[in-house]
């Protein structure tokens, strides 16, 4: 039974054990504490300036720092802990409702990050974080990434003769990267931090596809050939020999030092076993990438027995749904059917592939009203993911730049669009990458100027990738899933995030397979053995961060479902999402506690 909000508020008036918003709106913005925002969110864009490019800001586009190295962690360390000490100056009761939620997120941040750094985390929201000694992987990482920039696909700005100039030295930089990289993984070798073999084997031919050694044929050319015709002839000569050097002499050479290292020396030394309960303390590091991805105190058991339980609820929907198809077979007939009959593979080239998902948005465009009152400026665009990841990249969403210079991206994988099968749940899939999922989410967080930038460009995996998976169950509501075929795919994408909680957990905790979850994965969804192989080996490469999903996506359901019934016809859905979107991403208990003060004032 759900205690009303009401009750709530009076009980924790009494007793003081609960933890709720300032609702006095007379409490002016501290201004102290605003400062210090503004000076951490400064300082830290010196330390992590990939994330700078990211949110547009210009200032370190050329430099590129090895952030796994002992040193660099030292001064990540100092520069965390320092501002830990500043915000504990500050008296939380005495700040209105805004800087409270400011202040939890920070107080949060600081201790996730220090902590992480005591268990050899590295901190990157743009790579995503890795254990030092294993800088990389086959699916995340700088090297992967320089590509994507590299390209000019990416958040690397090629604008200006000053874009180009700074990429140059970014780029000049990736040899110092690599070749601290090799000796992070060594160290690694020697202490027992040691990537999966499954992971390793990937990562080779990735690195030897980087390093083409035709220097016309590269991907990092490709910012000459599209050089602005504006740029004055000298600056394009200069351009052209200056790129075209660290190409020869930087990227290329460090591709290959990094595929060559790979394939003789680390090869051969890598583990077969594939969870991180294999690694030294790597139980104590699994229960803190828990709690840094789902931002919660979830233990592996309790999100375990959670999968399991929403495993069997959505396979049940599956059942139903599949009977009005009028398919008479099994579960897994079914799935085979709808992954290998022709009907369901009508594409002959990308473009029809991304019209598709276009006649997508044109679905739902006159919907959203109903269910948004607030809707993002930025622009937005689909777009192939480029050739040299697609065959290890997932469907994935870029945010756009906050001066509308480069919209959000919608990037599609398409290895062969005869191949792109229509019920993979294209529909759930748009709306989770993009409208009303992470475009409408980042979007309107970048939009707003008045957050302090920490929170304007923040990011919280289990808040922003749980809207995602929320946005997914909006589709009726949309005009979508109309087709049960298509629905059968929603439901593929519900079961698929349902899976990853046991899979996740089942391979890291509980000594399951790969080869165990790859089938558990294929047994439960419609999914191909290449498909359930590139998801399986993710979730080893990078663990628990597939377990924000689905967390943060029942949490905003499970909020619903209680406003609804709480508040009844004072119930708005359009405000309801405007408030879960209105103030940016946040952890999971200051998100709740928002949302508590939010329904007190309808």
């Amino acid at each position: 039974m759900k205690i009303s909000s009401y009750v709530l508020v009076l009980f924790c008036f009494f007793f003081g054990s609960c933890k709720l918003m300032h609702t006095d709106r007379s409490v002016p913005d501290n201004k102290e504490l605003g400062r210090l925002l503004d000076s951490y969110y400064n300082d830290r864009m010196k330390y992590l300036p990939l994330e700078a490019t990211q949110n547009g800001d210009p200032r370190y586009n050329d430099l590129l720092p090895a952030d796994f190295t002992d040193s660099y962690m030292d001064s990540l360390r100092g520069f965390f802990g320092g501002y830990l000490r500043q915000i504990l100056l500050f008296d939380r009761d005495r700040l209105n409702a805004n800087d409270q939620i400011s202040y939890d997120i920070f107080l949060r941040e600081m201790k996730i990050y220090l902590e992480g750094l005591d268990l050899h985390v590295t901190i990157n929201v743009v790579t995503m974080p890795n254990v030092q000694y294993m800088p990389f992987n086959q699916f995340e990482g700088t090297p992967l990434f320089l590509g994507q920039m590299g390209s000019g696909s990416g958040i690397q700005p090629f604008k200006t003769v000053q874009d180009y100039r700074n990429w140059i030295l970014r780029a000049g930089k990736f040899q110092a990267w690599a070749d601290s990289a090799i000796v992070y993984f060594r160290k690694g070798l020697a202490n027992g931090y040691i990537l999966p073999r499954c992971l390793v084997e990937k990562m080779i031919p990735q690195m030897q596809n980087m390093a083409q050694p035709d220097l016309m044929k590269s991907l990092f050319y490709t910012p000459i050939n599209n050089m602005p015709d504006s740029f004055p002839a000298a600056d394009k000569a200069q351009i052209t020999f200056d790129l075209s050097k660290v190409i020869a002499v930087s990227l290329i050479p460090s591709y290959k030092k990094l595929a060559d290292f790979l394939q003789n020396e680390y090869l051969p030394k890598s583990r077969s076993s594939i969870g991180f309960d294999a690694l030294p303390q790597g139980k104590k590091l699994y229960n803190f990438l828990i709690r840094y991805w789902t931002t919660t105190d979830k233990s592996g058991e309790e999100i375990y027995q959670t999968g399991l339980s929403e495993v069997k609820r959505i396979r049940d929907e599956m059942e139903e749904t599949k009977a009005k198809t009028g398919f008479t077979g099994s579960l897994p007939a079914f799935f085979e059917f709808m992954k290998t009959d022709a009907r369901f593979m009508p594409y002959r080239t990308p473009s029809d592939v991304i019209h598709a998902f276009q006649e997508i948005q044109k679905t739902i465009d006159p919907n959203l009203k109903n269910l948004f009152g607030h809707v993002p400026k930025m622009k937005f665009e689909i777009r192939q993911t480029e050739a040299f990841r697609a065959a290890s990249a997932s469907a994935e969403y870029n945010q756009g730049d906050p001066s509308g210079s480069r919209p959000g991206i919608f990037y599609v994988p398409i290895l062969d669009a005869t191949k792109f099968n229509t019920t993979s749940g294209m529909e759930s899939l748009f709306l989770h990458e993009a409208i009303p999922g992470h475009h409408y989410q980042m979007s309107i967080q970048l939009e707003d100027t008045l957050l302090p930038k920490f929170r304007r460009f923040g990011w919280y995996g289990a808040y922003g990738e749980g809207w995602a998976l929320y946005s997914e169950s909006l589709g009726k509501e949309l005009g979508l899933y109309t087709d049960p075929y298509q629905y059968s795919g929603a439901l593929g994408d519900e079961i698929h995030r349902a899976i990853r909680l046991v899979v996740d957990v089942a391979m890291h905790e509980k000594n399951m397979t790969r080869e165990q979850a790859i089938h558990y994965m294929m047994e439960n969804e419609a999914i191909s053995e290449q498909g359930a192989t590139a998801e399986i080996e993710r979730y080893i490469g990078n663990p628990a961060q597939a377990l924000s999903y689905k967390t943060g996506a029942m949490v905003i359901r499970e909020l619903r479902t209680r406003f609804t019934q709480e508040l009844g016809d004072r119930f708005n859905i359009a405000s309801y999402h405007d408030e879960v979107l209105k103030d940016g991403c946040m952890p999971l208990d200051v998100f709740e506690s928002k949302m508590e003060t939010w329904e007190m004032t309808q």
